[in-house]
């Protein structure tokens, strides 16, 4: 199965807030500059699946108009990690302990009493089992970065806490609007 998997246009927000799970709004001319670079990067009838974010969801609502995919499949489960109390703030607000004590546990500690990353590879890798279980040859998933890190660490030969853990470590490198194409 391939995916095509697309992280969101940049959302209408200021620089260096933490919103992890926030439903934040996108501009209009920030998903049409997105949907002129996919275009042609992606199948006209894969099947479309979206984070309920709509940041998320608007793009994969205009990906699906532009091809014959049919609707949107909106999933909770695609949702970007919840970050709790963090959630709008700048990342200059929050303590730098609490900082350090998520970095020296990137797979268990709950930013800002949110979810942690082993309970986010939990949903993810529950979203993709059920979609190895379709028929489906390749799928359009519109969500987030963390959501993408995890979806790319995906390998059934690793545990759940490893898929977390190497997700975690890998540096943040996708763009708003930028596609991530994998195997599986």
């Amino acid at each position: 199965m391939r995916l095509y998997l697309i992280r969101h246009p940049q959302p209408d927000i200021a620089k260096g807030i933490c919103y992890g799970a926030t439903d934040l709004p996108v501009a209009a001319d920030e998903i049409n500059r997105v949907l002129v670079n996919l275009d042609a990067q992606l199948p006209p009838r894969a099947p479309v699946f979206s984070s309920v974010l709509q940041r998320c969801a608007l793009l994969a609502e205009q990906i699906a108009s532009r091809g014959e995919s049919g609707p949107v499949s909106l999933d909770a489960r695609l949702v970007e990690m919840n970050f709790g109390c963090w959630e709008m703030h700048s990342w200059e607000q929050i303590a730098r302990a609490e900082i350090d004590a998520w970095a020296e546990d990137l797979v268990d500690y709950q930013p800002g009493g949110g979810e942690n990353v082993y309970q986010v590879a939990q949903r993810v890798t529950h979203f993709l089992n059920d979609l190895q279980q379709s028929d489906i040859e390749e799928a359009i998933i519109v969500c987030h970065a963390g959501t993408i890190r995890l979806l790319s660490a995906y390998s059934p030969t690793l545990s759940l806490r490893d898929i977390a853990l190497q997700a975690a470590a890998t540096p943040h490198q996708i763009t708003y609007g930028g596609v991530v194409i994998i195997d599986c």
